[in-house]
């Protein structure tokens, strides 16, 4: 991530701050002030929003770190380490709200009917959240931060359970009581979901997971472009953090000189890395290839 990129993520995790902040302060209070055990889980919700930001903001100062010598590709690997404990402490929410709820429905206590506050909160809370996913989530895209982008979706399961929150309460109002627990059993399943969506994209960026089939479709046609270049005999990728290495092997015509068979590789390695911006580093062998030896093919044609 440059630097200009890491300046934008900072100062958006910044304002999720404070947002979250506000908003988990006047949610906490609806809840207790309107009796709303659903209103309560949403503001643990948003302060979790808070704890979640600023391990992104953590992960993203780490991953930008310059490689030393017990790093030397680097650190964005850091981003995904982020996600991940995101994600554990999200699930780990999402659990505790769903067993409180389901306790409460099992002993049949309800403190009371939620108060007019409560209700007001969660429609608040629902159009705040879903304006701060909107925020986050356009630059996660623009920067490719997935630690950054694991916190977008987090704001919009928050809102989601503000959604469950308005209808738990709304139903209680109406003299169903039960529906306020039942809306924070529902919460937590949000809440859940988007955890384990969080682990698995920042799994898949841990394991060194190639690229998908039309980068590298495209990635063969920019090398086969260049001059000289008869063949691809191997092209390897793998995404790391956010970033992708790559190496590849090429077939050189070997009636030209090795300056020529040097420059073309050279070519091949900086038009890859000019075309594709998420590469952080392209390596390229040569292999001479006899053209005379090749079956004939119609002019201009290379093999694949």
């Amino acid at each position: 991530m440059t630097q200009s990129n890491e300046k934008i993520a900072m100062r958006v995790a910044r304002n999720s701050i404070i947002i979250n902040a506000l908003l988990a302060a006047f949610k906490l209070f609806a809840g207790f002030a309107g009796q709303s055990a659903a209103m309560i889980s949403d503001a643990i919700h948003s302060i979790t929003d808070l704890i979640s930001t600023v391990i992104v903001i953590i992960g993203i100062k780490l991953a930008n770190r310059t490689a030393d010598d017990n790093h030397q590709y680097g650190h964005e690997r850091f981003e995904c380490v982020a996600a991940l404990a995101l994600a554990g402490l999200v699930f780990v929410v999402g659990v505790g709200i769903g067993l409180s709820g389901a306790e409460t429905i099992i002993s049949g206590y309800y403190a009371g009917v939620p108060g007019r506050i409560a209700l007001v909160a969660a429609v608040v809370s629902i159009g705040v959240k879903e304006a701060v996913f909107w925020y986050v989530r356009a630059a996660a895209k623009k920067i490719d931060s997935g630690a950054l982008m694991a916190d977008a979706w987090h704001s919009r399961a928050d809102g989601l359970s503000s959604i469950g929150s308005f209808v738990g309460i709304l139903g209680a109002q109406m003299g169903f009581p039960i529906m306020d627990s039942v809306a924070a059993i529902v919460i937590s399943a949000f809440i859940i979901k988007t955890a384990i969506t969080i682990a698995i994209d920042a799994l898949g960026k841990m394991t060194d997971r190639a690229c998908d089939e039309k980068t590298v479709t495209a990635m063969r046609e920019v090398i086969l472009a260049e001059e000289y270049v008869v063949s691809i005999d191997s092209l390897r990728t793998r995404i790391f953090g956010n970033r992708i290495f790559v190496d590849v092997e090429i077939g050189i015509d070997s009636a030209v000189t090795f300056k020529e068979a040097h420059n073309a590789s050279h070519r091949v390695h900086d038009e890859i890395e000019r075309h594709f911006p998420k590469v952080k580093h392209c390596k390229v062998h040569a292999n001479p290839v006899d053209l005379g030896a090749l079956p004939q093919t119609p002019q201009g044609d290379k093999s694949p």
